[in-house]
């Protein structure tokens, strides 16, 4: 990543190179992005910049290092939450790069999903929650932020995605009220199984002929790990699903995201689990991306997970 070189413009000089990085290709709202998160300016600054042509505006990074980071997006098809490091998600700005998924928007909804949910519950009730296939750790951080009373775990396989998750818990100051643990799933959390009230997860869930259609910046780029779900989409799925019951407590909420045609067959895979109160929710494109079920209130002790 190139070093910033801040560097003062008019407004109109800004407007003149913005266009010639575009004819160069690329979308408006990707370069836009590049230019709040690397460069500074914000939509609100830019909503300024648009009223008021000759204002003068200040850039964290000089245009010849912002253009150099758009000239590697366009020709290797680098994400840039990747070149410029960071991800908005929510009210955080994470630390992302090569080996972690990079946050989608529609999954800052599992945490309104989890706050809905347990809304009934005092304000600052002790709960006990994971969260399974963590990533950067922007779920853990959610609920974290959404639970202060509350005490969490944080799982993941893949040591570089812990290492992500560690640095960006670190700098939110959540460091010490969530725990983290390598390996798969439900198995790093076998001390509390039986004891979570709250997990939630986004696994992978694509299925593994979708994978060579991706976008070239998700395909070429991103962790197959935490994209191929196999054949079906929902080998992680299921296994989350089959250890649920053992894992959670009685009463305990599970809520998962999915593939968005993955609905029916996720309930299907959580009744038969025997968990209880199946659901599914749309996301804000009225897609079905979520589902989620609880563990009875007097359920006996199922096989290990």
């Amino acid at each position: 990543m190139l070093s910033p070189a801040e560097e003062t413009l008019s407004g109109t000089a800004l407007l003149a190179w913005r266009r010639s990085q575009l004819a160069e290709g690329g979308h408006a709202a990707d370069f836009d992005w590049l230019l709040d998160l690397a460069g500074g300016l914000d939509a609100q600054a830019r909503r300024r910049l648009w009223s008021d042509l000759e204002r003068p505006v200040s850039l964290r990074r000089s245009p010849p290092a912002l253009a150099a980071l758009w000239r590697r997006h366009l020709r290797d098809h680098t994400p840039l939450q990747y070149l410029v490091g960071l991800c908005p998600w929510r009210d955080f700005e994470l630390g992302v790069g090569p080996g972690v998924l990079i946050p989608r928007p529609e999954t800052e909804l599992l945490v309104d999903l989890a706050i809905a949910a347990l809304a009934p519950r005092p304000p600052k009730a002790q709960l006990r929650w994971a969260d399974l296939g963590t990533g950067s750790g922007c779920l853990a951080l959610g609920l974290a932020r959404a639970f202060p009373a509350s005490s969490g775990l944080a799982v993941d396989c893949s040591p570089e995605a812990l290492l992500q998750a560690e640095a960006n818990l670190r700098a939110a100051g959540l460091w010490e009220r969530v725990h983290l643990r390598q390996g798969s799933w439900w198995v790093p959390l076998q001390p509390w199984w039986g004891q979570l009230d709250l997990v939630v997860s986004n696994p992978p869930y694509i299925p593994s002929s979708l994978l060579m259609g991706l976008d070239p910046v998700v395909r070429l780029h991103e962790p197959w790990l935490a994209l191929d779900g196999g054949e079906d989409g929902l080998n992680a799925l299921r296994a989350i699903a089959a250890g649920a019951v053992t894992a959670l407590a009685a009463g305990g909420l599970l809520l998962l995201e999915h593939h968005h045609d993955q609905s029916e067959p996720v309930r299907a895979l959580l009744v038969a689990a025997g968990l209880e109160q199946v659901v599914s929710f749309q996301d804000l494109e009225g897609h079905g991306r979520f589902s989620g079920a609880r563990r009875s209130l007097a359920h006996s002790l199922a096989p290990s997970p």
